[in-house]
């Protein structure tokens, strides 16, 4: 499946800064997309540099003087990566409670709501349902401090949160999960996506309770423990705000066609 992805990002710097972009094409096991990457300060190349994060994830790291900042990038997909499979550690690090994730404080509530379904792959189906049917999807619905917790109770949100809350019930359970920051060919406004990904029998299974984008077409960015982990712009030293943002996610042909009730896999 081919698929081709963008993203723009124009930033006002006022003040010196350390800016922290997470936008490119993530390439486990050595997989690199076809790509083109501008960054520019004031109009004038900007220089930057690369730094590896987990599961394949690229930090563009900026040390930026002040000035208007834009990021132009570009990606297509030939191919698709293959999947990851977990290892020991990333079953433990993604069972534990996180800053977005409580699992800690939902055990009850999730023992309760599915104590009757034993194997994981029908809790995961599970899980989703819930979640996707107990949220409503509200943009501007919750604030960037918000939780799985707060999400359950406002009983509302958008992707984040959505992941948010199933990957908090998931470790509930026992279950690794963790979240996905995505580009999503389908989804609608197009914008950057969060999916939860959970762990059964050493494999990563994507679970998107939004139903917004057919998950076999999604093409990972960054991975990590919740939102903390994946933000496509932090800033260090400097606050900065962003004045532009553009995305698009594209697929060569359909959409492919997604059942829920089966597992899908993230590259």
């Amino acid at each position: 499946m081919n698929r081709t992805v963008t993203a723009t990002l124009e930033v006002n710097v006022p003040s010196p800064a350390r800016l922290a972009v997470q936008v490119a094409v993530a390439d486990p096991e050595g997989y690199r997309a076809e790509e083109t990457i501008t960054v520019t300060l004031d109009g004038v190349e900007s220089q930057w540099s690369e730094l590896r994060a987990p599961h394949g994830g690229r930090i563009w790291l900026v040390d930026a003087r002040p000035g208007s900042f834009h990021v132009d990038y570009r990606a297509t997909l030939r191919a698709s990566p293959v999947a990851p499979a977990a290892d020991t550690v990333d079953e433990l690090l993604y069972l534990r409670p996180s800053r977005y994730c409580e699992s800690d404080r939902l055990i009850g509530f999730a023992s309760r709501n599915f104590r009757d379904i034993s194997e994981p792959h029908d809790v995961l189906a599970a899980v989703s349902s819930w979640v996707g049917t107990q949220l409503q999807y509200v943009s501007g619905s919750s604030g960037p401090t918000d939780g799985a917790v707060e999400t359950l109770l406002a009983a509302r949100g958008v992707c984040r949160d959505y992941a948010h809350l199933a990957i908090a019930l998931l470790r509930a359970m026992e279950i690794p999960a963790r979240l996905a920051a995505v580009y999503a060919p389908g989804l609608a406004p197009m914008d950057f996506h969060a999916v939860a990904e959970a762990c059964i029998a050493g494999a990563w299974y994507v679970v998107d309770a939004t139903l917004l984008a057919p998950r076999q077409s999604l093409v990972r960015i960054a991975t990590g423990r919740d939102a903390a982990d994946t933000a496509f712009l932090s800033s260090y030293g400097a606050p900065v705000s962003l004045v532009a943002m553009g995305v698009t996610a594209t697929v060569e042909g359909d959409l492919p066609k997604d059942d829920v009730r089966a597992l899908a896999q993230l590259g």
